[in-house]
């Protein structure tokens, strides 16, 4: 018998939950109503910070960069995963896997130090509310945003790049619904050190740091609410921090699982079932929590809308 050729491998075959095929069914028409609720919210949001004016500031415009990072990043495997959900061929291409974890982890890496971001400009702005517009220039907006996507593509690529000139001895079941880099790494027959080092680094970097940042932004938050004498003011304070707080929680709670616990030979359902929570539930509240709640945006919606019914 002839030894494997270590650069064989063309594609890789996702088993994701083809093990549950009651599972799969039940998991097409959720993810696909949860999908289009993401794109049509999060579509919005953009839209209409771009058509009002009054939205033209520093939160609406991170708002509608964490838009654009929750479309992107779903779309890198929402598509193919439904397909894959009423398909028995589950392919995908070497270069396709290797694209498919490029963007994945450049989308996601991007949405926590923009979460942290985010958390920053809320804490200048109630914290330091005289000082707000100087301190958050429009220049300084365009410096933040545009330094978390650059950083995280180029660690992203980085990582692939690394994960993916790995051997694989012919290797080609991913235990996983998308070319996650942890189940890609676990067909590896090469050593896997540098990738899982380089990991490392990136997961603390982008996980306890930020979250610390944002705790420690909320928590002066609410110590200035505190002291705001009206009792309807302390409420809208408390109830934006803590519908904010809920989201960070969601997301970097269940990444933090994913990447920095315990390896296990064995991949879980439950792994799966976590990624699908942080992937495709996150994204769709997000509209909600951070922006429709938001009188403003509200106003905003409604004046576009009628501005494009009078057009007509």
């Amino acid at each position: 018998m002839e030894p494997v050729n270590s650069t064989e491998v063309s594609e890789f075959f996702l088993k994701g939950f083809s093990g549950y095929p009651a599972l799969e069914h039940l998991l097409f028409p959720l993810c696909s109503a949860m999908y289009l609720v993401t794109l049509l919210g999060n579509t919005g949001i953009v839209a209409v910070s771009l058509l009002d004016a009054r939205l033209h500031t520093p939160m609406y415009f991170f708002l509608g960069n964490l838009s654009i990072l929750d479309i992107c990043y779903t779309s890198t495997f929402v598509p193919l995963m439904l397909v894959h959900l009423l398909s028995a061929q589950k392919t995908i291409s070497f270069l396709g896997c290797a694209l498919q974890m490029c963007l994945s982890l450049s989308t996601g890496s991007t949405e926590c130090l923009l979460l942290a971001i985010m958390a920053y400009d809320r804490y200048l702005a109630i914290c330091r509310p005289l000082r707000y517009p100087v301190l958050m220039s429009h220049r300084l907006c365009w410096l933040l945003a545009g330094a978390a996507w650059v950083l995280c593509l180029c660690k992203s690529v980085t990582e692939t790049v690394i994960a993916m000139r790995l051997p694989f001895c012919g290797h080609r079941v991913v235990s996983h619904f998308t070319c996650e880099i942890l189940a890609v790494l676990k067909l590896a027959c090469g050593d896997t050190s540098i990738s899982e080092v380089f990991l490392l680094v990136g997961a603390i970097l982008l996980l306890p740091v930020p979250l610390a940042f944002i705790c420690l932004s909320y928590m002066l938050i609410l110590a200035t609410t505190l002291r705001v004498p009206s009792a309807a003011g302390r409420r809208k304070a408390f109830s934006t921090c803590s519908a904010h707080l809920a989201v960070v929680m969601l997301f970097y709670g269940t990444v933090i699982f994913m990447y920095m616990k315990p390896k296990s030979k064995e991949a879980r359902i439950s792994d799966e079932v976590f990624t699908v929570l942080y992937a495709v539930v996150t994204p769709m509240l997000n509209p909600v929590i951070y922006s429709l709640r938001n009188k403003e945006v509200k106003e905003a919606a409604r004046k576009v809308w009628g501005r494009i019914r009078t057009s007509r």
